[in-house]
This record gives structure tokens, sequence and C-alpha cells, in this order.
């Protein structure tokens, strides 16, 4: 009984040894490639967000000026976003926003969209989504230019009935046989856009000590 005792606790010595050796191992890892991980989600964000802000636009780092948006119905969005500003000069110049189309044809669609000071969108790219491939995918830019076409729109250019999908009387072109996934798209689209046109000085308002740091939205829901 003693031996069978003693061969137990040795197992169970054994055992907790390579288990705080394991654990140290994986913190060790986990501390080494922490910074490396987070540079890249950076520069990767900064990849895409620089597929709709052209760099000419902003001198200050962009990826740092940002504000947290609460879920917005103009945005489709049910919880807290990142907007990410851009200046030049020290003057507003453009920012970039997260938006949902709730309605595509086999779910949400993820979007970002820039729009400049003055509200012409400079580029808009889908994110995520859940569409029919071969159908609904072409509004990847990767796959499909379509998504250009709203680069350059705005209020100015585009009356509210202009924005839809040219079936439906709108300036917006779609794929035959493939409508609802458009639609959805210049739908969003339209509803950041407003979104931006109600809400432009606080998008722009710097954080409170610091144009850098991360500020909190404080706006009414919009409708």
């Amino acid at each position: 009984m003693k031996r069978l005792a003693k061969a137990t606790v040795r197992t169970a010595l054994n055992l907790l040894f390579f288990a705080v050796i394991g654990t140290a191992i994986l913190a060790s890892t986990y501390s080494l490639t922490r910074n490396l991980i987070a540079q890249s989600e950076v520069a990767e964000k900064l990849k895409l967000i620089n597929q709709v802000v052209p760099e000419s636009l902003y001198d200050n780092e962009l990826i740092k000026d940002t504000l947290v948006i609460p879920a917005n119905t103009r945005l489709g969005t049910e919880k807290d976003t990142v907007a990410y500003r851009g200046r030049k000069n020290g003057q507003p110049s453009v920012v970039v926003l997260e938006s949902i189309a709730p309605d595509g044809y086999s779910g949400k669609i993820g979007m970002i969209l820039a729009i400049n000071y003055t509200g012409d969108i400079t580029g808009v790219r889908v994110v995520w989504h859940k569409e029919t491939p071969g159908l609904g995918d072409y509004i990847e830019f990767a796959k499909n230019k379509w998504i250009s076409q709203f680069s350059g729109t705005s209020h100015l250019r585009y009356q509210e009935d202009d924005w839809k999908v040219k079936k439906d009387g709108g300036q917006f072109d779609y794929m035959a046989g493939a409508t609802i996934t458009p639609r959805a798209v210049v739908k969003a689209v339209h509803n950041a856009l407003h979104y931006f046109e109600e809400n432009r000085t606080m998008l722009f308002a710097p954080a409170a000590g610091n144009t850098q740091a991360e500020g909190t939205a404080q706006q009414k829901e919009k409708p």
C-alpha cells in the first residue's frame, strides 16, 4: 500500500510539474506573439481602410483617431462600432463608418464606407456576407468592381429617389437575376450617408483632451 501511495504521489507531482511548465511556455509564447498579432491586425485594418480612403485625404494617424458609435438603426448596427477619422492639416477631412445591410438575400451584409467632410462617398467595401456564391458575391470588390460605383456619390449628385437600382427607377447598376443583394447594399449605403449628414459635427469632434484618443459618440437614436 505504501509503495502504491508513493507511486501515486510521484505521478501527481510529475503531472503538476509538466502542467506548470506547459502553462509557463504558453504564457511566454503569448507574451512574445501578442504584439506581433496586434501589429498584424492593425496593418490589415489599415489596408482595408486605405481601399476606401485615399492616403492624400489625411495626414494624422487615422487608425488611432477613433470614435465609438452606439448601435444605430441608420447604420443597421446592433452593437457599438468604431469610426475612424481622417484629418488634413488639423482639419476634419474623412470618416470611415461600419454599416450593415440587414436585408440581403441570405442575411446580413457587413460593410465599411468612407465619407469626406463635404458629404461625398470616397469608397465602399463589403467586409462579410452570406450571399449565394456566383450570384451574390459580385458585391465583393476582389471579384467584381460593382461596389466601385458608389465612389463619388452624394446627395448633391443623386436625389432621394435616385438611391435605388435601375430596375426600380434609380441610378445604380445591378446583376440580372440578382436584385435583392444590390437593393440591400444601395439602401444601407444611402442610410449611412443620412447618418453622416445628421451627425457630421459629432463624428469629427475631437475626443476630450486628445484627438488621437478614443471617444464615445453621444447622439440621439435616429429612426
